[in-house]
Order: C-alpha cells, then structure tokens, then sequence
C-alpha cells in the first residue's frame, strides 16, 4: 500500500509558521514594472527584518505579456503569473492586491478587489480624478467595516528621519508653524528626443509632473505638518509639446527626422504656494525640467520656535535648529538618523549604518501587515489620497483659471 504522501519543506514552514501564530498574507500584485520592483522588495524582505505578526507570501504577479510577467515573477521572486487583474484578485491564495499600474486603472482594480474581500495597497496618486478618488474612499470606507485595510503607497513618509521629523513637530519642537517649503525636482525629460510614454498622456498619466511628483510633496508636506492644504495658487507648464511615439503608435503628426510626434497633453511642471489649516503658508515646486537634478526632493519647515529641513539626497540626516537656544551658540546641526530608537531602525544596522531608497518600501510592507493583523487603519489612508488628489485638482484649476486663490473642495 502507498505511503501517504509527505508535506514538503515550504508546507512544513508553512504550517509552522501558522501554528507559531503568523499566518501568511498572501500579496497579489497588478503591474511589474519600477514600481512592481520596488514593491517585490519590500514584500521579500519585510518578513526577515521586522518580527511580523503575518508572513507575506507573494503569491501571484499580473501583467498583459504572459512571457513578460513570467520572466518578472521569476526575477522579483513571485510564486505565480496572471494575465487579467480580475483572475488575480478571485484567487483564493490573495488576501491582499497590491495595485502597481499606471493611474487611469487604480479605481476599476481597487473599487473590485474591495468588493471581494481583498486588502488594498494602491499607489500614488490615488487616481486620476477626484471623482475616481471619491469612489475609492467610500469603497474603502465600506470594506472597513468588513475588516479590510486599504492604503496608498506614499513611500516617503516611511523615511526614517522624515517620520522622526513628523514625531518632532507633533511633539511641538517647532511651535507654530509659520512656512513650509518644497521641491521636488529631476529632469528625465530635458532631452526632447524622449518618446512619448504613459506618463506624458493625460488619459493614462492624469497629471505630468503635478501628479508624478507633486503629489508625492503634497503629502509630505501635509504629513508632516499634522494639517491639511486649504487653498492654492499655480501655474503649470509644458515645454515640450509634441515628442516621438514609441514603436507601433500612430498619431498622424510627422517629425521633421521622418518619424511620427504624439502631443504631449500633461505638465512638464508645476509651481504653486498655498496655505494650511492653521494659516501656515506654503510653496511647492515640482518639475521634470531641473537640468542635472535627478531625484531630488527638499522640504523644509519653519515654526516659531525652530526649523527643520530633510534632503531625500541624504535621507539618513534631518536639519534641525533650535530658535530657543541662546543666539550665541544656537544654528542648524545634523541629526544623524540611525539610532535604534529612531522610527524603523530598531530591527536593522548599527548606529551609523544608513539606509536607502528601497527600505521605504519594506517599512511600507510592515506598517500594512501590522495593521492587517491588528484590526486598525494604515495610514496615509485612501481619505489622505482623496485630500491629495482633491489638492491636485484645485492646482489645475488655478493654473487653468489663472486664479489668485483656489481653496480646497472638502
């Protein structure tokens, strides 16, 4: 008689791990590319870092080339392939959908992995609209009922000195605040050779660089104040207004080397100021026409009592400088952000020992699985994506308007 089959080794760790009290969260995720990346890692590796009470299991990846999505699940470490979103979030093996597309698909995906019982990580922006952004909040507030967590990918706040800083003006280090100054500037589209991709197309992209990097320093900023935007003023513009189609498109416009022009129909940058709740003024300033900046994002905040500024390019450090110290001795100094009581760092390097880009996405990873297992909301919260979007909207209308003052619709 045959003997009864035995349970290999990833079972056995399996049924281990449960009976340990840490069930597998099985991910599922839509879209592979830079962001799918980035999001593989930080579901591979939260689980060997940070002590979770769920162990994240990356079940499926969906993408519409079936050769193209098995060669990403291979490299990004993925279990098994889709080719429709919709046989992926039916899976029995997803308890959350991980949405890595390009906007104009966030709110069909999100609204239905919510409808089927599924956990929702989406990136940012939200969506492509306000009215998209809306419909998601209220299916996200509805799932919560249920039990299920939906939360945007605002990866920057999982900066360790950025989330040290929103702990130090909550703490009231800074006093009042009085300014708040942004940027966020690279320049990969300077060359105006640069075909016309997803993200130079409004009907995929929703915004150019408002979208793309705006909203990443709208939240930021928003974060880290503890308060929101109330009313803009902007200008938007595109530089570059037509540029080549990537192979297979057509659009009928003839470049003058004999290849083919599609209209650029987003922003190339946006500038705007604005004001929060508390009458702090703002400035923003988001571009992808900075010549030599590559991915540099600054804010700083100025309170009255004390200023604070972090620099993504050294993301380990925060400036700090205490306005009740004597004159004499007082200015800004380096906070090195890398002491083990420092948010996030408790589970990695010695003090000294910096972290980078892609950590944000594994503490991204444990905050989500956290708050699965404990019943609570994540945050930045698809209500903050709304806020976010619903600030982007009253830029575009400034801009469009030419308007002084465009206050934020709530």
């Amino acid at each position: 008689m045959a003997q009864p089959q035995q349970p290999d080794e990833a079972q056995a760790g399996a049924q281990a791990e449960a009976q340990a009290g840490r069930p597998p969260l099985g991910v599922g995720m839509v879209g592979y590319a830079f962001m799918g990346a980035a999001h593989s890692q930080g579901w591979r590796t939260a689980g060997h870092v940070f002590d979770l009470p769920r162990r994240p299991v990356l079940a499926a990846v969906c993408g519409r080339d079936p050769g193209a999505v098995r060669a990403a699940a291979d490299r990004l470490g993925w279990a098994a392939t889709e080719t429709d979103w919709r046989a992926l979030i039916a899976r029995d093996d997803v308890d959350l959908v991980d949405i890595c597309t390009p906007g104009d698909s966030h709110a069909e995906i999100a609204v239905a992995a919510l409808a089927a019982g599924k956990h929702v990580l989406c990136e940012k922006p939200l969506a492509n609209t306000v009215e998209e952004a809306e419909a998601m909040a209220e299916a996200a507030e509805a799932a919560a009922a249920r039990g299920q967590v939906a939360m945007v990918g605002f990866n920057y706040r999982r900066v360790p000195a950025a989330a040290l800083a929103r702990k130090m003006v909550a703490e009231g280090r800074l006093g009042a605040l009085r300014h708040v100054r942004v940027t966020y500037l690279q320049d990969w589209l300077v060359d105006r050779e640069f075909p016309l991709t997803w993200r130079l197309r409004k009907e995929t992209a929703g915004s150019g660089a408002l979208g793309d990097l705006g909203a990443h320093i709208v939240d930021l900023a928003q974060y880290l104040a503890g308060e929101p935007v109330t009313g803009v003023s902007a200008m938007t513009e595109t530089f570059v207004r037509e540029r080549p189609l990537l192979a297979g498109a057509s659009s009928g416009l003839s470049a003058a080397g004999g290849g083919e022009l599609g209209a650029v129909t987003v922003d190339d940058a946006a500038l705007f100021t604005g004001r929060f709740a508390s009458g702090a003024l703002a400035s923003f300033e988001a571009t992808r026409f900075a010549t030599g900046r590559k991915n540099s994002l600054r804010i700083e905040l100025n309170g009255e009592n004390g200023s604070l500024a972090f620099d993504l390019e050294r993301l380990n450090e925060l400036s700090y400088h205490d306005g009740t110290e004597p004159a004499a001795h007082a200015g800004f100094r380096r906070i090195l952000v890398t002491e083990p009581d420092h948010p996030y760092l408790e589970a990695w390097w010695p003090p000294g020992h910096g972290l980078g880009y892609e950590h944000t996405f594994v503490h991204q990873a444990r905050d989500l699985v956290h708050a699965i297992a404990d019943g609570g909301q994540p945050l930045p919260s698809f209500a903050d994506g709304l806020q976010v979007q619903r600030v982007l909207a009253a830029v575009e209308e400034s801009a469009e308007k030419n308007s002084v003052f465009t206050p934020i619709a709530s």
